[in-house]
Parts: C-alpha cells; structure tokens; sequence
C-alpha cells in the first residue's frame, strides 16, 4: 500500500465525548488542503465507546484507521502509533484539538522548507497564544519544564504541548527506543533528538485550554518523576550510543537540500 504524505496520530483514552468530532475536523483539514493523508487512532484500552465511534469513522472514511491496545498510556499509544503510521510525515494531536488543526498548514510550510526533522508545537515561542488557561495549570507547566531544563533537555521551551510533526525516518529511529509509557515520553523522545542529532524547532501555536484535561495532579506528579527517569536511563546506558542512533551522511544531506530552497 503507497504511503501517504501524512499521517496524524491521535492517542485516544475514554475519548468518546469529542473523538468523532475531532475526526470530522481533522478529515475537513485533508480535505481543505487537498492533502494526501490519513488518521490513526490509537485506542489505549478506553472503557467508553470510543473504539466504536472511529469504527464507525473507518466504515465510512478509508482515510481513517483504528488500532486497539491494552491501556499502558499516553506515552505507550503514541509509540504504536507512530510506528505504525505510513506517512513520509507523521503528526501527534491530541484528541482535544486544544490546538485547532487550522494551525496544521503552519508546520507542513515549515516541513517543506527547514532543514529539521521535529517541529514541536510550542506555547512558549515568540507569537504563541494560550486561551483561558487557568494560573495554576500555567505555574505546573512553567515549573516542569524548568525542570525539564535542569535535569534533562536545555533549549526548548515547551516540551509538553501535544501537537508535533515527526518526518518518517525520525519517528522511525526514535520510537523503538521510547522506554516511557506515561506524559514523561514527550521528554523522553525529545532528549533521544537531541542526543542523536536530529533537528528541533519550536513552532508557536495558539492553545485553547479544555476543561476536560486530562492531566491533573497525579498525572503531573508521575511526569516530573519521569524526567528523573529519562536521566537515570541515560546513566545506566539503557539508550543505545549516539553515534548507533545519528542521522546518516545521506539524511543530513536531504536536511540541507530542503533548507537550501528556501
């Protein structure tokens, strides 16, 4: 089966509420953009009729696919996903579109012309806009990527929003070595990036915050535990070397045509 030129990866839990009206935008977006591109839903073991709800999507949309695990986590959905996903580009969304997908054609533009493999939405870079974000979750988020910063990964302001753009060939390289299952693996890939070289811009992002976020108190708690971990594998020499992990001659060579035409 030919790939297409996009594949989003949505990572699903208990989602039943918002999935297919998510799915309806996220298809209107191919469609407006006259995109070749599909869908995948990765369903984390929801208790809800969320499985059911994007199998009713794939009846009616070939463009839409759905793929069941056993619930192990964000962290461990996205894996699949991404893995899985055929797209030449693979896009992480989260399932409440807290960014609209009008915001999609921002990061292909840039797919097209920059000499970086990752583009992680960011609503810390210069022109983001965060909507009725409450103080506190705004505290919780600066706190942890200060921590982020000090234990594991400088440079990049925000590590957690969920929208990111992967090229095929780095998700392909990165995923396999994801140990995390939970919030803490956006870290996690990231580091693995930057260890291996692999380039990394932030693209700023309008972000609407949802009332029905799930993260929450012990969802945080356990994601500030695993920048620890990120860390501690990385001591322990659970990471294959970077030079086993580094972009090939021909792939920086790729980078720098795309960057040289624009």
């Amino acid at each position: 089966m030919r790939a297409p030129f996009l594949s989003v990866v949505i990572p699903a839990f208990n989602e039943e509420a918002r999935i297919a009206q998510t799915l309806r935008e996220v298809l209107a977006a191919f469609d407006r953009l006259a995109l070749d591109a599909d869908v995948l839903v990765v369903d984390d073991g929801s208790g809800d009729h969320t499985a059911a709800i994007v199998e009713d999507a794939v009846r009616r949309d070939p463009r839409v696919r759905l793929v069941r695990a056993a619930h192990a986590g964000k962290g461990a959905a996205v894996r699949r996903g991404m893995l899985e996903a055929r797209g030449a580009w693979r896009f992480l969304a989260d399932a409440d579109l807290a960014m609209p997908i009008s915001e999609l054609p921002h990061f292909l533009d840039v797919s097209r012309t920059a000499a970086d493999d990752i583009l992680v939405g960011s609503r810390e870079a210069r022109g983001a806009t965060r909507v009725a974000e409450p103080w506190r979750r705004h505290v919780i988020g600066r706190v942890f990527n200060w921590m982020v910063k000090l234990f594991v990964l400088r440079g990049i302001d925000d590590t957690q929003c969920g929208f990111k753009l992967f090229s095929g060939r780095a998700a392909a390289t990165l995923f396999p070595l994801q140990r995390l299952d939970g919030f803490g693996f956006d870290v996690e890939i990231l580091f693995l990036a930057r260890r291996a070289g692999f380039g990394i811009r932030e693209i700023p992002v309008t972000w609407i915050y949802g009332h029905e976020s799930k993260v929450g108190l012990v969802s945080g708690a356990r994601g500030f535990l695993e920048i620890l971990a990120v860390r501690w594998h990385q001591l322990r020499g659970a990471y294959p070397p970077r030079a086993a992990v580094a972009p090939t001659p021909a792939a920086a060579a790729s980078r720098e045509d795309r960057a040289s035409s624009r």
